[in-house]
C-alpha cells in the first residue's frame, strides 16, 4: 500500500534532483513555499497529511519530470541512495542553539533534505536569501557545506563568527593569526578576521544552480 512518507520521500527527491529545497520546488511550481515544508505534512490535530495531486503535478511540470520517474522517486531501486542532510535557512545560521563550538549541526529545528551526491555524514545544507552572495549565490539556492573537510586556499567556504555573523566568502589566506576572505559579491569588501573571532570555518562543497 502507498504510503504518506513515501510520496513525501518522492517529493523530496524530486527537490534534490533539481538541486532545490522542498521550499525552492514549491516555489519553482508557483506555490506558496510553504507547500512541501515539514510542517505541511501533519495536520494540527496530528494526522498524516497527503500533497495535494494538483501540488505534485505543478512540481513535476516546473522540473520536466515524467509521471513514471516521479513513480520510481516514490521507492527508488538502484543507482546511488539518497543522503538526508539536515537544512537550514542562511539567515538563521547566526542565531544560537544550531550549532557546537565545532560548526557541527546541532540542537532541534533543522529541516532535511536530500541530496545523492552527498555522503560526509557531518555534512549539512543551507538555503541563501537574499542578493548580497550574487552572483556566486543566488536567493533560495542550496549550498551544502561540510564542517571536516579539509580547506585550502580558494575554497569557498562558510565562516560564523563568536558575535554570530556567518557569511561565504572565498579563503585567500589563513594564518595562526587572521583569516582573509574574498567577497563573492564585488559591491561587499573583502574581509580580514582576527583568528580568534571565527567560531569555525566550513567548507563549502555543492551548490544548486
Amino acid at each position: 500500500m502507498l504510503t504518506h512518507a513515501q510520496v513525501w520521500a518522492a517529493i523530496d527527491r524530486l527537490a534534490a534532483r533539481a538541486g532545490l529545497s522542498a521550499s525552492g520546488l514549491a516555489r519553482r511550481a508557483g506555490l506558496d513555499p510553504t507547500t512541501f515544508n515539514k510542517s505541511k505534512r501533519i495536520t494540527p490535530a496530528g494526522r498524516a497529511r497527503w500533497p495535494s495531486t494538483e501540488s505534485i503535478a505543478k512540481a513535476l511540470a516546473a522540473t520536466g519530470t515524467p509521471f513514471d520517474t516521479f513513480v520510481a522517486l516514490i521507492e527508488p531501486s538502484g543507482g546511488k541512495a539518497a543522503h538526508a542532510v539536515p537544512l537550514l535557512g542562511f539567515a538563521e545560521a547566526g542565531a544560537g542553539g544550531y550549532f557546537d563550538d565545532g560548526g557541527f549541526p546541532a540542537g532541534e529545528g533543522w529541516a532535511e533534505t536530500a541530496f545523492p551526491a552527498v555522503t560526509d555524514v557531518h555534512a549539512y545544507a543551507l538555503e541563501v536569501s537574499g542578493q548580497s552572495m550574487e552572483p556566486a549565490y543566488r536567493n533560495g539556492d542550496i549550498i551544502v557545506v561540510s564542517p571536516s573537510a579539509p580547506i585550502r586556499r580558494g575554497d569557498r567556504v562558510v565562516v560564523r563568527t563568536r558575535d554570530g555573523e556567518v557569511m561565504a566568502k572565498e579563503l585567500k589566506r589563513k594564518t595562526p593569526k587572521s583569516i582573509e576572505l574574498k567577497s563573492l559579491n564585488a559591491q561587499h569588501p573583502d574581509r580580514t578576521l582576527e583568528a580568534y573571532d571565527v567560531l569555525w570555518i566550513a567548507r563549502i562543497l555543492w551548490a544548486s544552480q
